[in-house]
């Protein structure tokens, strides 16, 4: 970027616990020992005359002041003004939520993005064209489901996305390296779902079993099946505000006579949702810039670097209940499919059983990447400070220890499919 220029930093803030016995912030969020670096960069880059946005929409119950004193913003804003500059923050988000049980309990407004919003229709070029899928059957980020379907329906594929991040010179996409329930890992391409506004626009999973034209379970199994119709009966009271004593009691026996590894809400490798919304989100970005969006165009219009924090990494029940796994890597690239490629081979997973990936790499439309094949991507490593980086192929990285995958994905994604828990 040149100097005068607005650059957003765009980190996983996704919220301020780790449930995880064996886990912690280091492997939930963005370190800030990597915002501090970056953001160092950024300000060099955009000079006196530019600006520099820390821009993220966290889970709904996160809370930002406890997320941001755990990233050391604080500290870094601090020293940043020492020194006569200036990082913006946003909370990218409306409204946050407190749940109890897994219940909303309470909601609050929140003044989102100063800049506001932009409604941006993929239209045909969404991934859900042509997919098969019912919009009827998409259900979000709340109980009511209305708007989620509204807006992938009739033609129209819609995304309520920060104004702020859109209008941006360059992103630079900060995600953390960890396991994720719905794509099977998190990384560069799905860390986008931070740009949003309204994550009820955003399809997580579809309504019923595989067999009923869903991926919220696999099989026929009589309690998937009841859960299936008790969780809409469920949406259907919390979303008029009644009811909520009874579900959170009902929530609270489930977990203590299933636990939390039983598949559900799309949490497992069937899931044909999330994959499609994730690489919508990235054409969204890609293809749209200060003066609007550029789907006619032949190659991407907006800059984006990735910069993905793999220091402490997370495996096991991510995004929101990561074991910490050490890890000393810090991966970048100017082309988020090449970074998630080699992301996985760190984490001894098979790229071919993750969509996200080898859809993308298919991709003869909208392209979000130059990398038509693994063999297309050359790393350059270097090992410590000082050092002179050397060059290798994917095929050369390769896991020490394999991560343990999400429980919905174990003995699917890993080389071999031979899982750490076996």
């Amino acid at each position: 970027v040149s100097p005068g220029a607005h650059i957003v930093l765009k980190p996983n803030f996704i919220r301020h616990w780790n449930p995880c016995d064996e886990g912690s912030a280091e492997s939930l969020i963005t370190h800030g020992s990597v915002l501090r670096a970056v953001g160092d960069y950024a300000l060099l880059a955009a000079g006196k005359g530019g600006r520099v946005t820390l821009a993220e929409a966290p889970q709904h119950d996160c809370d930002w002041e406890r997320v941001a004193e755990q990233a050391g913003l604080p500290a870094l804003l601090s020293r940043y003004r020492e020194i006569g500059r200036e990082l913006e923050i946003i909370d990218l988000r409306r409204e946050a939520v407190d749940y109890r049980d897994g219940v909303i309990v309470a909601r609050r407004a929140l003044p989102g993005d100063p800049a506001g919003y932009r409604l941006v229709d993929l239209a045909a070029a969404s991934w859900f064209n042509g997919s098969g899928l019912d919009p009827l059957r998409f259900r979000g980020a709340d109980y009511e489901p209305t708007a989620t379907c509204e807006h992938h329906m009739n033609g129209r594929n819609e995304y309520l996305l920060s104004e702020s991040v859109l209008a941006a010179d360059l992103v630079v996409n900060l995600p953390k390296l960890k396991t994720h329930k719905k794509t099977g890992v998190t990384l560069a391409l799905k860390n986008l779902v931070g740009i949003n506004g309204d994550k009820n626009l955003l399809p997580h999973h579809c309504l019923g079993s595989v067999a009923a034209g869903g991926d919220e379970y696999p099989g026929e199994a009589w309690l998937d099946r009841a859960r299936g119709v008790a969780t809409e009966v469920a949406r259907s009271l919390l979303a008029r505000g009644i009811g909520t004593r009874l579900v959170r009691l009902v929530r609270r026996a489930e977990r203590a006579t299933r636990g939390e590894a039983f598949i559900r809400s799309g949490n497992w490798h069937g899931n044909d949702t999330t994959w499609r919304m994730c690489l919508d989100l990235n054409r969204c970005l890609y293809y749209s810039d200060a003066d609007g969006s550029h789907f006619d165009a032949h190659a991407p219009v907006h800059k984006v670097l990735s910069v993905c924090d793999g220091v402490v990494a997370g495996e096991g029940e991510g995004p929101l209940a990561p074991r910490d796994r050490p890890l000393g890597v810090v991966l970048a690239a100017t082309d988020p499919l090449a970074l998630d490629l080699a992301a996985v081979r760190l984490m001894g997973f098979d790229w071919t059983k993750l969509p996200k990936l080898y859809r993308a790499l298919g991709d003869e439309g909208l392209r979000i990447t130059e990398v038509r094949s693994p063999a297309d991507v050359e790393v350059a490593r270097v090992r410590a400070a000082g050092d002179n980086a050397d060059t290798c192929s994917l095929e050369e990285l390769a896991a020490e220890v394999p991560f343990l995958a999400h429980p919905g994905w174990r003995r699917h994604v890993e080389i071999g499919a031979h899982s750490r828990a076996d």
